[in-house]
């Protein structure tokens, strides 16, 4: 149920240009194109990722995702751009065999994961990226890697049987499971299934190899219980090499029979690089540690680490280890934010984190040696850092704009430049414009919310108006792009759209976060209902009469219990993979820690605690009509909460209809069903909130 972002990466030549524009511009919309943004569009525009300098600085390296609607999938190329501003992006041949996750070699070589070979493996190429050349030939396909300091190793994720001693093994293991006749899986343990996958018995693990071919690769997590990078989301972040690349750092949970409650994820070094075990860095932590980065003189390991066991949206503190001694300190321990990411400064005087902050996400410099923390971009959403000689290329986006590549020197007043422009066809298209309000929410707290006008809106008219309530539940509707709840595909809809980032969201502090759990049905709900009067009371435009509330995973259960506790407010609703009984959410869902946490304990210990907001206790107040949309694979909030819900609604005689997509998750990817859960999102508010002509 958490918020994340899933950036895709596969290929396909991208029309580009480098247009200068403003990074902190104002969230506006120009209001003298004919043409609105919508849904076609958000579906069709190109996506920007994973920026990557060059060791020299010259250049950066990054993904562009096409969709091709008729292939219903996403293709990605990868294109690389000189950073003095000069010359046009240039996209890489090596693209048209498959290309994804560059990163550069401190060798100047530029490395790729590619499944031209048929399985996916490590490539590389030059700065021409003309040709490429294998340098992985394993028997398993790659799902993540990183080079040593030096470039003369890399470390590899495979996909293992862990009780097998070498990768024939894993192999065989996996013919044999394939040809087996019989289909019935047998458990012994939990995870059961996870996220959208049933458990297969392998795990992520690592393995070291030289890139120049010589030797056997070599199993550096062997004897380890557990998954590197973690499931389902994990990636390089979560393992690097020591800085004399002599032993690997990775971040990890020990499976045991505890994993689905546990959030206890420990830093561990492996001993050598011989696959002879490995020592546990952060045992005295029993929350979640992860994301090790060193320091250029390779004393200080910093890393992000939480306090609390089973919460898994408590503050990501920044931590660091002497590497000699193991001492541990923390830094800027009284900024209250959660730090998403890390980097070190070239001398080592500084930590570069980026973090939510109030609707924005940010990047910040923190002095290591007193913790002050300055920001140094504006608003916008920022994705993604690397730097450079002089500065920082960084991706950002915003409620207007999908992600770009902007430059910014390290302490330069000047505004960021922009140096990508991978949707120039959004320039002729109107948005709407967007405002940041606030409001005495709960406890006479200040709570922030946006509300943004119709595209092409005309001063003095009344707009129906789109109720957008976010996921998480600890998440933020912000000033950010998304490609599944977008905002401005409902302005350009023609319609209003308010969004309130009620208790429990982030980047307000962690108290404002911790706010919702144990209390999902009443802070929140309060949150919404005096944020919407407030909305109503300080933007005329906005119809009160004619609005929808629309929500995904909490903000679906929020859904439902509006339904039953604020009925007769909405003229509709509607509910994506939206959890209908909390006590029953209790025994389906895969991650637990995240349900007991948030009921203060399990459904036999505190089952009061999950009656307490239950939307199932109060369908007998159920009267407005509801489109209940569920993706079969989704585990996190399973498909019987949907078909509950449904069951309910035609029970009670409530017009209603259910949409479920048999091969989609927690999320709607593929391009042609995201297409149907928009026409049929739209056609439910046009429906009830429009005229009929």
């Amino acid at each position: 149920m958490r918020h994340r972002s899933l950036l895709s990466a596969c290929a396909a030549v991208v029309l580009l240009s480098a247009l200068p524009a403003l990074a902190e511009a104002p969230v506006t919309g120009g209001q003298s194109a004919e043409a609105a943004f919508t849904y076609s569009d958000m579906l069709a525009a190109n996506r920007l990722s994973d920026p990557r300098v060059s060791p020299d600085g010259r250049h950066v390296v990054y993904a562009v995702r096409a969709t091709d609607m008729a292939a219903n999938r996403g293709v990605t190329s990868l294109f690389i751009q000189d950073l003095n501003g000069q010359g046009e992006p240039r996209r890489l041949a090596i693209s048209d065999g498959g290309a994804n996750t560059a990163r550069w070699g401190s060798d100047g070589a530029l490395y790729f994961l590619s499944g031209r070979s048929g399985s996916s493996q490590v490539w590389k190429t030059d700065a021409t990226g003309a040709t490429a050349t294998q340098v992985t030939t394993l028997p398993l396909d790659v799902n993540a890697y990183r080079l040593s300091p030096d470039a003369s190793k890399v470390a590899v994720s495979l996909a293992v049987y862990p009780t097998c001693g070498d990768l024939a093994c894993s192999v065989a293991r996996g013919e044999e499971a394939a040809a087996r006749k019989s289909t019935g899986q047998v458990y012994d343990r939990m995870f059961v299934r996870h996220w959208d996958t049933w458990a297969d018995g392998t795990q992520n693990h690592l393995f070291v190899l030289n890139t120049d071919g010589s030797g056997a690769p070599v199993w550096v997590t062997h004897g380890f219980d557990g998954d590197t990078p973690s499931k389902p989301f994990g990636d390089e972040g979560e393992f690097t090499f020591t800085p004399d690349g002599s032993a690997v750092v990775f971040s990890a949970r020990v499976a045991g029979q505890s994993e689905p409650w546990s959030t206890n994820f420990d830093l561990f070094r492996t001993n050598g690089l011989t696959g002879q075990g490995f020592t546990n860095l952060t045992d005295d932590n029993d929350a979640w540690d992860t994301g090790p980065v060193f320091s250029p003189d390779g004393r200080t390991l910093a890393y992000r680490a939480m306090a609390r066991p089973g919460f898994e949206a408590d503050r990501w503190q920044i931590t660091l280890m002497d590497v000699a001694t193991g001492a541990k300190r923390q830094i800027a321990a009284n900024w209250d934010r959660s730090a998403d990411s890390l980097q070190w400064s070239a001398d080592g005087r500084t930590l570069y984190v980026v973090a939510g902050d109030v609707g924005q996400t940010r990047l910040f410099a923190i002095q290591v040696a007193n913790g002050s923390v300055v920001p140094i971009t504006g608003p916008g959403h920022v994705s993604a850092v690397e730097q450079t000689p002089s500065g920082f290329v960084f991706a950002q986006d915003s409620l207007t704009s999908p992600s770009e590549l902007f430059v910014k020197t390290f302490r330069g007043r000047e505004m960021p430049r922009q140096i990508t422009n991978v949707n120039p066809q959004l320039d002729a298209l109107q948005f709407g414009e967007a405002e940041q309000f606030t409001f005495a929410g709960w406890n006479d707290g200040t709570v922030h919310a946006y509300v943004i006008k119709p595209a092409g809106y005309v001063e003095g008219r009344k707009y129906p108006v789109a109720f957008l309530i976010h996921g998480g539940p600890q998440g933020s509707f912000g000033n950010a792009w998304s490609y599944r709840w977008n905002a401005m595909t409902y302005a350009g809809a023609g319609y209003a759209v308010v969004m309130i980032d009620f208790h429990g969201s982030t980047g307000y502090g962690q108290a404002f976060t911790d706010a919702i759990s144990q209390h999902w049905g009443d802070r929140p709900l309060e949150d919404l209902q005096k944020g919407w009067a407030a909305a109503q009371a300080k933007y005329d435009f906005l119809d009160g009469d004619r609005a929808c509330a629309l929500g995904a995973s909490y903000g679906g259960y929020m859904v439902n219990w509006i339904a039953g506790n604020w009925a007769d407010e909405f003229q509709c609703l509607v509910n994506h993979d939206g959890i209908f009984d909390t006590f029953g959410m209790g025994y389906a869902t895969e991650e637990l820690w995240f349900t007991e946490w948030e009921n203060g304990g399990t459904p036999y210990d505190v089952p009061e605690a999950y009656q307490r907001f239950n939307p199932a206790n109060h369908v007998a107040n159920w009267s407005d009509p509801m489109l209940v949309i569920q993706g079969d694979r989704d585990f996190r909030v399973p498909t019987t909460q949907a078909l509950s819900t449904f069951t309910a609604l035609q029970r009670r005689g409530i017009e209603s209809r259910l949409v479920v997509f048999p091969d989609e998750n927690h999320w709607v990817l593929k391009p042609q069903n995201s297409l149907q859960w928009h026409t049929e999102v739209f056609g439910w508010l046009d429906r009830h909130l429009k005229p009929q002509d």
